[in-house]
């Protein structure tokens, strides 16, 4: 309906930039953008969470901790750690990835206070353990030279600087005991901590509460997550083994759950196991973190390219996933020049139509929200005010995260270098 209803449309801009043009701008930031929001509110009115089943026998785990110059948010991190209601006991390794700060003295300094800490009530333990490499070798080398000290058999990674709250390992172990047998790895929830900054932070708050959540979410319900972040992640260790550990890229979080996915097993997503990060903090930072997860993004199809054949429920959104750099460039080089003609009275490709899409934008973040504050409740937690990032995030936020975003897609097309990142 929305196709034949937009045919006036696409004859107009085919007369002012000729057909081919005309079509893959309006497809790409109308018709298709309209049918992923149509799908995602009627999947959000169907998912139903299942519930984590009771009186599991938790068993014991490993924390994998990679980190390069952290010296200002290790302590913080390990204290959330500490402080965990885990049943069970907890390892944590550290992996010093060669940092030219002091990382590795505020390890060694919480290694002699917390040695073998007692976890209160409960009679589980925790071991703290330094890895110190001395050269810079990445975040997946550094993973994976504590893979091979792990002997549980649930392996989670954690960045080093995310702080966990306190039932967060609980409920991600609990995610993965519960869900489908072959269930491989299980994502956490990654909100913010530093969005008071300004105003950069303030719009990835509610970016990261209400459209990441919410696609996991989802991705969850049509049984595959398409990315276990490492921020905050559990992973089998048989099946990290399998397949050769995390592989040194870019995006090494997706292409390690893309391949997880490729084997035919699945990735859940427990929406209450909460870790709180520090996004970046300036534009330009803002910007390398998103050429990242772009990058990623086309490093995970050049490496399981037969993925999108796969016949089950979570290739609907392998598939989605190449609509995404289709979007972006669309909306760079299509939608944002037909804003600047719009304030000339040109209205090509924006104009007062695109007002009537503002009530149902809000409907659908509200819609977003309502999940998100439910689960806040739950974990006993208030979502503050935010309403100048609410409004940037709406408005404008895409003006900087597409063009981001296809900055990232041709750094990977043309091979440019690629560097160390944490998110």
């Amino acid at each position: 309906m929305s196709f034949w209803y937009s045919q006036p449309w696409y004859e107009d801009l085919s007369h002012e930039v000729g057909i081919y043009l005309a079509y893959f701008i309006i497809t790409f930031i109308a018709i298709i953008p309209g049918f992923m929001n149509a799908f995602v509110a009627m999947a959000l009115l169907l998912d139903k969470r299942p519930k984590v089943i009771e009186g599991q026998k938790y068993p014991p785990v490993t924390v994998l901790i990679a980190a390069y110059n952290e010296e200002k948010s290790i302590a913080s991190t390990l204290s959330g750690i500490f402080l965990q209601d885990y049943p069970e006991h907890i390892r944590i390794i550290v992996i010093n990835d060669g940092s030219s700060d002091k990382t590795v003295d505020s390890v060694k300094i919480l290694l002699t206070e917390h040695a073998n800490l007692e976890l209160i009530n409960l009679g589980g333990k925790i071991n703290l353990e330094l890895i110190d490499l001395q050269r810079n070798g990445g975040k997946a080398a550094a993973l994976n030279h504590g893979l091979k000290e792990c002997r549980t058999e649930i392996v989670i990674t954690i960045d080093a600087d995310s702080y966990v709250l306190k039932d967060g390992i609980r409920h991600l172990v609990g995610r993965y005991l519960s869900d489908p047998i072959n269930t491989k790895a299980v994502a956490g929830e990654i909100l913010i901590r530093n969005s008071r900054e300004n105003w950069i932070t303030k719009a990835q708050e509610w970016d990261y509460f209400l459209g990441i959540a919410t696609i996991k979410r989802i991705q969850s319900l049509f049984q595959g997550t398409m990315v276990a972040q490492g921020a905050f992640s559990l992973y089998e260790r048989k099946t990290l083994n399998e397949l050769g550990g995390w592989p040194e890229m870019v995006g090494e979080d997706i292409v390690l759950t893309w391949k997880i996915l490729s084997k035919g097993y699945r990735v859940g997503h427990a929406e209450n196991a909460l870790a709180f990060t520090d996004c970046p903090n300036t534009l330009k930072r803002f910007i390398r973190q998103r050429q990242r997860w772009s990058r990623g993004l086309i490093e995970a199809f050049k490496e399981n390219p037969f993925i999108l054949f796969q016949p089950r429920f979570s290739t609907l959104y392998v598939w989605w996933n190449t609509m995404f750099p289709l979007m972006d460039i669309a909306f760079t080089f299509g939608f944002l020049p037909g804003i600047l003609l719009a304030f000339f009275g040109i209205y090509w490709i924006v104009g007062p139509m695109t007002l009537s899409l503002l009530p149902m934008a809000f409907l659908l973040n509200w819609q977003m929200y309502l999940k998100g504050k439910a689960m806040f409740e739950a974990e006993h937690l208030k979502i503050r005010a935010n309403i100048l990032g609410f409004i940037f995030y709406v408005f404008a936020y895409g003006l900087v995260l597409q063009p981001a975003c296809v900055y990232g897609y041709f750094s990977e097309v043309f091979n440019l270098r690629k560097t160390w990142g944490t998110k």
